[in-house]
């Protein structure tokens, strides 16, 4: 069964399912920063998918990057796994903008995070609305 890693729980706001990944939204608003997370039991690596759901991971990686650079007119797009710190298998994409709050360092570390708030997920909420396909199936919250 799914669980999603305690720190992505604590430091993530849910938004919610393409057929193989979790969206959630960093609670940062420095920066437009989403993760994708495979719903998938104990993988910490991409080559610990089987085919098909690397496949998925990939499509719906980069379609999610493409309505992003168009919904939040990003400069420039950040996609990175890493894992150092929550090993639980998730893809970082991260709106970058030449007038972001780190520009042009990487986000990590760089500035504290600054919650959202709720009128800025909602905003945010229904955007995403606006150009996510059909099969994406919004989570309450």
């Amino acid at each position: 069964m799914f669980t999603l890693d305690s720190r992505l729980q604590q430091d993530t706001l849910p938004i919610g399912d393409f057929p193989l990944c979790r969206l959630l939204l960093s609670n940062d608003a420095n920066y437009p920063w989403f993760i994708l997370v495979p719903r998938r039991e104990d993988i910490s690596e991409l080559f610990q998918l089987d085919a098909a759901d690397q496949q998925q991971l990939w499509l719906e990686t980069t379609a999610l990057a493409e309505l992003l650079k168009d919904s939040f007119d990003a400069d420039k797009l950040n996609v990175a796994t890493l894992g150092n710190v929550v090993s639980q298998l998730h893809m970082h994409v991260i709106v970058r903008k030449r007038d972001d709050a780190a520009w042009p360092a990487p986000v990590w570390g760089k500035h504290p995070a600054k919650p959202y708030s709720a009128e800025q997920v909602a905003a945010i909420r229904e955007r995403l609305r606006l150009v996510l396909a059909d099969d994406f199936k919004f989570l309450e919250g």
